[in-house]
């Protein structure tokens, strides 16, 4: 009699079941099956046949659905990969990698599959000798990486639709789904049933619809957002991930995954081609084609690209605080030929800060400790970390309680008043802030004229849904020193990241103004020339000297409780982990595996609030080596995982520390 190990979509390990003889023969690896968990009947996978006999009683199994597995043993493979790697429960991982429309019944009901209305995009001529090697590799069946470093996001559209019109079985992965807005027409335009969706702004009835269709063959190509690396394909021949520098493709929820890399390692475990596309590919990327790990592809297509003008704000002459007589005045000229127009000021809200003129203390959220944000609209100051709201601003200053407190900053609100007073002209404002106003972001994002919104008014999560290119002809970033003021390593790269998608929907014709008080600085002088090698190589001698990756690993573990637990965190470092003299793990031996942990450097533990009120201690590692910080990170979660009040989140490789 068989016993099989069964793995359910919660946050445990797999069980053992035994397998009835009247079900023996029918069960496979992968199939769906039904038995009991927790006195109630649950639907789960199963994984293979039991390595052991179990001792004592073992539940049956009750029940098998299909005929054929639902996950494939590479599927398998994969998430038991994810497990190791992003250290979270299988079943955490499974729940992430099989839809729940899977695992239930839903009704479908027939929906209209016809596109309306014009693609914005017009495809442009790509070098067809670099497709037609990456469609020779793909047909090769041989795993292999590529990088595509782009000159535009039209390019790498058109380079992608040109493969996908000579293979079959491919994913194509888009960090937003506002993105799929776009390419979505042209590809249903040039493949018809063979597109399915796959993303989570789908409804429960179309999203079992595609399941089905994927499934069943009908479709072999997928588009989708970051969930979509999983989409069940019997066999993948070709992974693409376009925008691969996003953050977006990483998960915040455990398991932290990131779907660039689990994109490489399925294409490892499927031997299929992936491509990694973006016009501004992350510093990570390139050092693995550095490195003979990936493949670097680089049109020698020569393009026309707007100018880039860096305002210098401590010696041009200001018309307000945030806006220099240079951006105005080429404003209204734009606007005088009939030419469409944005400003990008990277912070929401009307007035950035409340401060005291008497003894200067700007008033802050009482559990996050940051500013509070002046909201015009309601009349409030809003944490935009956790949420806390005061429904009416302070008339006196809650250290000194005197009089004289005064607005500072502007945000996207105050600019947009700003610039309607200036102009004469009404805006359009697009921040999180008006996420819910679906009817204005689909009007800007879905239509193909602008009318009367001549000028846009937003933060980057108005630029990241942008699709079209060459609609606007002037863009003016207003502070940009702000992407290079925050406490990442990696805000340089994020900040040219964010600069040059600016610049990817402007005219070629037009102009991009970047205002700042740093023009010196590596970051602006490598961006008015479009130098991305030379940035890349600033960087690179930067994050080296610094042993930042790519010349190293992180690993952020967070401590969630109500209690402040860092006292106890900072003694179990001390006691458990770290010499006397310094926060270097030397050579000693460890408490996991007794081999010895070397060369992990710990920084922390930090305290902040999070957005539910509670207490995140966080511990950063950093080591050369992969192994020494899954054994450092296992060896704390272990110390702490049966205090019940304490909730422990693993993030591998995070992008936001």
């Amino acid at each position: 009699m068989a016993f099989l190990d069964i793995l359910f979509p919660f946050n445990i390990g797999p069980l053992t079941y035994r397998c009835p003889e009247i079900l023996s023969g029918r069960i496979r690896p992968g199939m769906i099956v039904s038995a009991e968990l927790k006195k109630k009947i649950a639907k789960g996978i199963v994984i293979e046949e039991s390595p052991q006999i179990p001792v004592g009683a073992v539940k049956d199994i009750l029940e098998v659905h299909g005929d054929a597995p639902i996950l494939s043993e590479k599927m398998i493979a994969l998430m038991k990969w994810m497990s190791d790697y992003y250290l979270a429960e299988p079943g955490l991982v499974l729940k992430n990698i099989l839809p729940k429309e899977a695992l239930t019944k839903v009704k479908q009901r027939k929906t209209d599959t016809k596109q309306t209305g014009e693609h914005l995009l017009s495809l442009v001529a790509v070098d067809d000798m670099m497709a037609a090697g990456l469609i020779s590799e793909i047909k090769g069946f041989a795993y292999g990486t590529f990088l595509l470093h782009s000159p535009s996001s039209v390019y790498e559209y058109s380079f992608l639709t040109r493969v996908l019109a000579e293979i079959r079985n491919g994913i194509i992965l888009v960090p937003e789904v506002a993105m799929i807005g776009g390419l979505y027409p042209i590809l249903r335009e040039r493949f018809g049933e063979r597109l399915s969706l796959f993303h989570s702004d789908l409804s429960r009835g179309k999203r079992s619809e595609m399941i089905g269709r994927i499934l069943s063959g009908r479709s072999d190509i997928v588009i989708g957002t970051r969930s979509a690396v999983f989409a069940p394909l019997k066999k993948v021949s070709f992974i693409a991930v376009l925008h691969e520098h996003s953050g977006s493709y990483k998960q915040e929820n455990s398991p932290c995954y990131g779907a660039r890399d689990v994109a490489v390692m399925r294409g490892y475990l499927e031997k299929a081609t992936v491509l990694l596309s973006s016009i501004c590919p992350s510093v990570e990327s390139l050092f693995n084609c550095e490195t003979g790990k990936y493949h670097l592809l680089k049109p020698s297509y020569k393009m026309r690209r707007p100018r880039i003008r860096l305002i210098d704000m401590k010696h041009e002459k200001l018309v307000k605080p945030y806006l220099s007589r240079i951006v105005v005045d080429a404003a209204s000229k734009y606007i005088k030929d009939d030419k469409n127009i944005m400003f990008v000021i990277n912070r929401r809200g009307y007035s950035t800060s409340l401060q005291c003129g008497d003894c200067s203390r700007i008033e802050e959220c009482p559990r996050c400790k940051i500013p509070l944000v002046f909201h015009k609209q309601d009349m409030s100051m809003k944490c935009h970390y956790c949420g806390y709201v005061l429904s009416k601003v302070p008339d006196r200053c809650s250290g000194c309680q005197g009089f004289n407190l005064k607005l500072s900053g502007a945000g996207t609100q105050k600019i947009q008043e700003e610039v309607e007073e200036l102009t004469g002209i009404r805006t359009l404002r697009i921040d999180s802030d008006k996420a819910g106003d679906r009817a204005g972001l689909e009007e800007l994002t879905g239509s193909t004229s602008m009318q009367d919104q001549r000028i846009i008014v937003g933060t980057k999560f108005m630029t990241g849904r942008l699709i079209a290119a060459g609609r606007f002809s002037m863009a003016a970033l207003l502070n940009t020193d702000l992407f290079l003021n925050i406490p990442d390593f990696r805000s340089a790269e994020k900040a040219y990241q964010e600069i040059l998608s600016v610049t990817d929907k402007i005219d070629p014709d037009g102009e991009v103004f970047v205002q700042t008080r740093m023009p010196q600085n590596y970051l602006f002088k490598c961006l008015k020339k479009y130098d991305y090698d030379s940035f890349f190589k600033e960087e690179l001698n930067r994050r080296k000297a610094l042993a930042y990756p790519p010349y190293s690993r992180l690993l952020l573990i967070k401590f969630i409780s109500m209690r402040d637990i860092s006292p106890a965190l900072s003694e179990t470092v001390h006691n458990t982990m770290m010499p006397p003299h310094n926060s270097i793990i030397g050579e000693r031996e460890g408490p996991d595996n007794g081999k010895g942990v070397k060369d992990i450097e710990i920084l922390g533990p930090y305290i902040t609030r999070n957005r539910q009120g509670k207490n995140e201690v966080k511990l950063l590692l950093k080591s050369a080596v992969r192994e020494n910080l899954h054994a450092t990170a296992k060896a704390f979660m272990e110390t702490f995982k049966d205090m019940r009040d304490v909730r422990i989140k693993v993030d591998v490789d995070p992008i936001v520390i």
